[in-house]
């Protein structure tokens, strides 16, 4: 399961040094190779190694029997390498010319660009492999996440769209309907009468970002206006209406009274989770699985919606972060790595076998025919939870960007929100600030 942790700043130094070294290795991204041979799998055969962390690992290697039946010549030995600590560890060994890489790699969204960019032949193209036949399969928006130029780098795993999770109760007793909120504007009188009523703050944020990962709020807000940090050319668009209008939302929120100071992140996420100290979680599809994990007790006080638009009619709808299967580009068994990663992500059966066993929301859409996704939910009022956020993924979905200079356009968002949040600054100002500096680091065009 995708962890909040997950993006916590990488030393780009390390990124920015290994790029030529890939190069020059000649990690064979774009070789041509046969693509694997079907059920029996006898032209694919090898030792694959796949890394992966926690959930993730603990599924794959429950697929791993099926698997070796099918294509008894490969071998596969999943390894949790844990998360945060494979970022580090890919990074290590790209930089490295990518000697020591697993050879089927879990990436997340906001790490692909950056291995993609920074070293050239580091992962495979999976198009020689076979991989366009799969191109239509999955929700919107994550084929062209995972490819670039006429390649394909990754198949896509898992598709989290922004969800809005919410104590029922405390609402109720509000005297707030939840379900008609339709702008954040109402969220927020809707808050104001909710701590009145019941001395419940609406939701959190880490305020001193304290934390690399605090901004998760203000990066779902520009993606429901069709933006992000960066647009699909490069340029920096945090200097936009868009992005004005997510910081200005979030300054009203803080404002009055609203945000609960999340210092310490995860942990201190969990235990407003478990004390009620916040109303609102306003976090993707997989996060359900957390406060089910977290608040037992709970049980049936929870309901979850889509999140209401930016501004009225606007998108409630957006993929807000996601995760792969690559290919080390240095593999030598590139035809059986890719073998293990089409078992496991192209087929149904091995998407419902994981969902059930993590919750982890899959991109491949026939999965979603399983009456697995249509079961009300005990936990959450009975809804049908996995029907809300289905509709998310059929929404027209918007390519998000992360490039490689991701992190540092991160940073300088969390501290332009430090600014607003515990200083009152001005978001246009502060983030007119933030773009220039991201600018004059990447050289990257800021666009207006």
């Amino acid at each position: 399961m995708a962890n909040l942790d997950r993006r916590r700043f990488l030393r780009l130094s390390a990124l920015a040094a290994g790029g030529a070294a890939m190069s020059a290795c000649g990690g064979g991204g774009t070789a041509a190779a046969p693509a694997p041979s079907g059920p029996t799998g006898t032209a694919a055969t090898g030792n694959v190694t796949v890394w992966s962390w926690q959930g993730p690992a603990a599924m794959m290697k429950e697929l791993v029997p099926g698997f070796q039946q099918a294509y008894p010549g490969i071998k596969v030995d999943v390894q949790d390498i844990g998360n945060p600590a494979i970022w580090d560890k890919i990074t290590t060994g790209m930089a490295a010319g990518g000697q020591g890489l697993g050879d089927v790699l879990h990436i997340g969204v906001d790490y692909l660009p950056a291995y993609i960019e920074k070293f050239p032949g580091g992962l495979t193209d999976l198009v020689p492999l076979g991989a366009d036949q799969h191109k239509a399969k999955f929700a919107q928006g994550m084929w062209e996440t995972v490819s670039r130029d006429g390649k394909v780098y990754a198949l896509p795993w898992e598709a989290n769209s922004a969800g809005f999770y919410y104590r029922a109760d405390l609402f109720e007793k509000a005297g707030v309907d939840v379900e008609a909120l339709q702008t954040w504007d109402e969220v927020i009188e809707a808050g104001i009468e909710l701590k009145e009523k019941t001395g419940v703050q609406l939701l959190a944020i880490d305020k001193p970002a304290s934390q690399a990962d605090s901004a998760n709020l203000f990066q779902m807000l520009i993606q429901l206006q069709d933006s992000f940090y960066f647009d699909m050319q490069g340029n920096v668009t945090l200097d936009t209406p868009q992005a004005v209008t997510a910081m200005t939302i979030i300054k009203k929120l803080n404002d009055a009274g609203l945000v609960a100071d999340m210092s310490g992140g995860w942990n201190t996420m969990i235990s407003t989770i478990k004390k009620g100290s916040v109303a609102v979680q306003s976090m993707p599809t997989w996060f359900g699985g957390i406060i089910e994990e977290s608040a037992p007790d709970q049980k049936g006080k929870w309901k979850v919606r889509l999140p209401p638009a930016v501004t009225a009619g606007g998108k409630v709808s957006a993929t807000v972060n996601s995760t792969h299967l690559a290919v080390a580009g240095t593999s030598k068994v590139r035809e059986a790595a890719y073998a293990f990663a089409e078992y496991v992500l192209t087929r149904p059966e091995s998407q419902v076998a994981i969902y059930k066993g993590k919750g982890i929301a899959p991109a491949l859409m026939s999965t979603y025919d399983d009456p697995i996704f249509h079961e009300a939910s005990d936990f959450f009022s009975g809804q049908k939870k996995g029907e809300i956020f289905l509709d998310a993924l059929k929404s027209p979905s918007y390519v998000t960007n992360y490039s490689a200079d991701y992190p540092r356009a991160l940073k300088a968002v969390t501290d332009a929100q430090t600014k607003v949040l515990l200083k009152g600054a001005d978001p246009a100002a502060v983030l007119k600030e933030a773009a220039d500096l991201i600018a004059q680091q990447t050289g990257r065009k800021v666009l207006r």
